[in-house]
């Protein structure tokens, strides 16, 4: 890695985005085990679906009926949507216990609504980052960090993103991209972690800052996208991975989660240089158990 980066303490996400089954307490209950497992951020989803579905699609049944919230896709999705005035009960909540909430933007209406509130940062999925009208809103119009996966993106593509906000000189200063394979989950082969590297490479120089947005299972890769220079962490946060819905059973549980912010905050601790050649830890081990000729 060309690269030279400083270790900074893990910022963790807990996205919960529609884990919530539409219900605003189960929101909140969710906010809380985040905040209790050691988490410094939320993440729902905020969608248009009429603006962001064709008529077909909104019409047509949901490509899996056992997850599926209604008749059709787009009642599925209007069931899990919650409303301006949710969300921002739901910043006011978050605000209350000490956690900073965020949200994924799908389109123009759902950006120009969340920007409205002012959150610290707001989330392009992979499956929006090619929407340039939306990207200009949040470009132009909105003042926090703007971060945006690359998952099932071509690096050219990332090229065009990337040069879109330094029209403005604002790609610096606010754009965050993670690394991220789009699937649910993704077996650990196709996590592709070395794809840090090649954003440090390219990158680094020109964006705020890289993160890793897992979709895998358990939570080794994630210490090790840590280690690669991935300064935020996202995993999807659930309470129960059983439950009715696309992205629970890639979701990480209070358990799973706890351990996560455990680990990534030991091995940030760990990954520095020893400041003596021998610890005063080590003096006593030294004197007791080091040969002497």
């Amino acid at each position: 890695m060309k690269f030279k980066f400083d270790y900074q303490k893990p910022k963790v996400i807990a996205e919960i985005g529609c884990n919530h089954m539409g219900k605003i307490q189960l929101a909140k209950e969710l906010i809380y085990l985040a905040k209790q497992s050691g988490a410094g951020y939320v993440k729902f989803q905020k969608r248009n679906n009429k603006e962001l579905l064709t008529e077909q699609q909104y019409n047509a049944p949901h490509p899996n009926p056992h997850n599926s919230y209604g008749d059709t896709y787009g009642a599925h999705r209007e069931y899990l949507e919650f409303t301006l005035e949710q969300h921002k009960d739901l910043k006011d909540y978050c605000d209350e216990i000490g956690i900073i909430y965020s949200t994924s933007v799908w389109d123009v209406t759902s950006a120009k609504e969340m920007i409205s509130f002012n959150p610290e940062f707001l989330k392009v999925p992979s499956a929006c980052n090619n929407n340039f009208d939306m990207l200009k809103v949040l470009r132009d119009e909105f003042k926090g960090q703007v971060q945006l996966s690359i998952g099932m993106t071509k690096k050219d593509e990332v090229e065009e993103i990337v040069k879109f906000f330094e029209t403005t000189n604002q790609s610096k200063s606010r754009l965050l991209l993670y690394s991220c394979t789009s699937g649910y989950p993704v077996p650990a082969e196709d996590v592709a972690l070395l794809e840090i590297n090649w954003l440090y490479d390219n990158f680094a120089e020109r964006v705020n800052e890289i993160g890793f947005s897992g979709h895998h299972l358990g939570i080794a890769l994630d210490v090790a996208a840590y280690t690669l220079g991935a300064r935020w962490i996202e995993r999807h946060f659930t309470k129960d991975r059983t439950w009715k819905g696309t992205d629970h059973a890639a979701s990480l549980e209070v358990g799973g989660l706890t351990k996560l912010t455990r680990d990534l905050n030991s091995v940030y601790k760990a990954l520095n240089y020893k400041p003596d050649e021998i610890l005063p830890i080590e003096a006593v081990q030294r004197e007791k158990l080091k040969n002497r000729k």
